[in-house]
């Protein structure tokens, strides 16, 4: 089984790994940072491109973990950048087989962004054919989902 943790935060040892390494647990998992990969925004054609370095990485993976802070009431920016980028070159259904989860925390989110980054990844996972294997936005979460790795 291999594991992929990609990490939307800029912060590499903040709280969004903070709630991988308890999802984890003692498993061996990759991790891989966005803040280290160049993403062009979707339609950007700019040299220096590395999302199919990223998406590499995802079809290798089994199980894939994907973390954001909660930066302006949703999901930061590099993951934004990220779902976006697989719409036209990834085949809808092409992840079939695979397992999505989300780690979505930051300084007391308010309900409403927390169902919206759910509701986002949800479709992101259907879309794709990733089965969704839930989202944890606290430590409590994180140890709950991790019992299903």
């Amino acid at each position: 089984m291999k594991y992929l943790f990609i990490n939307g935060s800029p912060n590499r040892n903040g709280n969004t790994t903070e709630l991988a390494n308890t999802l984890f647990g003692s498993k061996d998992y990759e991790t891989l940072m966005l803040v280290d990969y160049r993403i062009n925004d979707y339609g950007q054609e700019l040299p220096g491109d590395q999302f199919d370095e990223v998406l590499s990485k995802i079809k290798e993976a089994d199980i894939v973990v994907i973390g954001s802070p909660v930066y302006w009431h949703n999901i930061c920016g590099g993951v934004r950048t990220l779902l976006d980028r697989f719409y036209g070159p990834v085949p809808s259904g092409s992840m079939r087989g695979k397992k999505l989860y989300f780690l979505f925390q930051g300084a007391a989110p308010q309900k409403w962004m927390l169902e919206a980054g759910e509701y986002t990844m949800k479709r992101f996972a259907s879309m794709y054919g990733f089965r969704w294997g839930g989202m944890a936005n606290s430590t409590a979460e994180a140890e709950k989902l991790g019992k299903e790795l």
